[in-house]
Order: C-alpha cells, then structure tokens, then sequence
C-alpha cells in the first residue's frame, strides 16, 4: 500500500512575499503562511495547493535563456485557447517579463500558442494553451 502523499513545487525567493502575491493574483489564488515553516508561503487556487514559495537569503536567480545554462525547471500555465491573449496581458501587467516573442505560425495572427516569461524574481513560466477535451483551465 502506497503511503498518502502531497507534492508542490516550490520557488525560491530572497523576498517571497510579493513573489507570491504574484502568483496567487495570477491564478486566481490566496497566499497563506506554511504551518510550521516561518519561511514557506503557499499559494492555493481553486483545486488547492498549488505552489509553495521558500526564503532563501542567498537565492541567485535563474540566468536561463542563456544557451550555457540549463532552464532546470519552470511551471507550465494551461489557459483556454481564446483567454491566452488576455492571459498574457494580465502576467504582464503583474510584473512578468516577457522572455521570447515568437511566430511560429501555430495562430492566426501568426504568433505561438506558447509564451515564454520570467516572474518578478526571475523564474521562468510558460503560459500555454490547453485542448477544450483535456482542459484543466477554470472557465473563462
């Protein structure tokens, strides 16, 4: 028999409050202190936990896309294919960075239906579209 567990990917962050006040504003989430760990903040949403963001004083940011360094990780955002636009527009106006601007023809507008972004604290994320028969995304 399998003992119960739970999993979540936590970021590091010299600063982590506004880290994850980003995340929870971007999916739609609220931010409460770990029990027990001072130094963990854990954003949930609508299905639960879904992100933990740790202390680290000494925490480097990333330095991906530099083609030396490894990406390492980054979290993968599904939004409905017609909210990607308004998606993008809202990470951007919380503070992410746009990392790669590309047309590859997947849309219309000749644009991808995968965009490449830094947060606040330099992590890397995607925001992608989801097919409606596997959408895991909350109604737009």
């Amino acid at each position: 028999m399998t003992v119960p567990k739970t999993s979540v990917l936590v970021l590091d962050s010299t600063d982590p409050d506004p880290l994850a006040r980003f995340y929870a504003a971007l999916l739609g989430g609220t931010v409460e202190p770990a029990g027990g760990d001072h130094d963990l903040l854990l954003v949930s949403g609508h299905s639960g936990v879904v992100l933990g963001i740790r202390r680290d004083l000494g925490h480097a940011p990333p330095s991906w896309p530099r083609p030396e360094d490894s990406q390492q990780a980054h979290l993968q955002i599904f939004v409905a294919p017609t909210a990607l636009d308004e998606a993008e527009r809202e990470a951007v106006s919380l503070g992410a960075r746009p990392v790669a601007a590309e047309r590859d023809g997947t849309r219309t507008d000749r644009r991808t239906d995968l965009r490449r972004y830094m947060d606040p604290a330099g992590h890397s994320f995607v925001l992608t579209t989801v097919s409606p028969a596997r959408d895991t995304a909350p109604a737009a």
